[in-house]
């Protein structure tokens, strides 16, 4: 098969993770578009939207030189950046509920203000891929699959002209040891710079105040990973096979609610993606 970029399968660990909870919810979020508008669908959450404004102005720090980073008002860039994601946009149903999400993201900013660690040292940044895509490779040219990823912070580590991954968790619960999340940002990586990768870490930004070590596989061991998910996933795109093994889980129940006009429409997201409140 020749590859081809607008024809290939791209996968992502979020696409992949939308796959592996359920089918159908990979479906909805990622092939399905509404034939009135032409847009895929996404649903809003008030941990999607916290997890978004913190991302936003953590991520933002890699604009500044590191010896600026200390001195940036992060306070004020989160108030910014809790405007596109206040109400409904953000999926709060009450003023309480949106009031006790931004309080928890307020305090994450202030434990990375009170312990910015590597933050205020040497990062790099992947370069920018055309017509503002996510940085990507062929993942198989023979199968003609594509993994794309962002990665939220890539610290430069001097002593050995090498990198460390360091990944921002706002949620409550720690991620499962069997993530594609580093295998994929792994794999980017190693196909698209030319630095080592040494270590990698998780930063669960609610309650501590450095990055967590992970373990990280062998480039092999991670490529026969994602690959063999990735390739589920061409195999049901081809035979058009979405089904739910639970017959409606909370992965699909909220996109099935947009279909079946049960949700409130909030707006257009990033990459025009039609935004519900379910």
């Amino acid at each position: 098969m020749t590859k081809d970029k607008y024809t290939a399968v791209w996968v992502s660990h979020s696409s992949l993770g939308d796959f592996l909870k359920c089918p159908r919810a990979y479906y909805l979020h990622n092939v399905y578009k509404d034939p009135k508008t032409g847009h895929k669908l996404n649903v809003v959450s008030p941990a999607l939207s916290l997890g978004s404004a913190v991302h936003e102005v953590v991520e933002g720090l890699l604009q500044y030189p590191a010896e600026a980073r200390a001195k940036q008002p992060l306070f004020s860039h989160y108030e910014l950046a809790w405007q596109k994601v206040s109400g409904h946009r953000g999926g709060f149903k009450s003023t309480e509920e949106e009031r006790a999400s931004k309080e928890r993201g307020r305090k994450m900013i202030e434990r990375v203000m009170a312990h910015p660690g590597p933050l205020l040292n040497k990062a790099v940044k992947l370069p920018e891929h055309e017509n503002n895509m996510p940085p990507n490779y062929f993942l198989s040219e023979e199968d003609n699959i594509i993994l794309c990823g962002k990665i939220d912070w890539l610290e430069y580590l001097p002593e050995n002209d090498s990198l460390h991954i360091i990944d921002f968790k706002t949620g409550r619960h720690e991620e499962n040891d069997d993530s594609l999340q580093l295998p994929i940002y792994l794999l980017l990586l190693s196909n698209l710079q030319k630095r080592k990768v040494n270590r990698a870490s998780y930063w669960y930004l609610e309650t501590d105040n450095e990055p967590k070590s992970k373990w990280l596989p062998t480039i092999d061991e991670a490529y026969e990973r994602v690959i063999e998910v990735a390739r589920r996933v061409k195999e049901a795109r081809e035979l058009g096979e979405f089904a739910c093994p639970h017959g409606g889980c909370m992965a699909c129940q909220p996109f099935e609610k947009i279909l079946a006009g049960e949700a409130e429409f909030v707006g257009v997201g990033g990459y025009g993606q039609d935004l519900y409140l379910a």
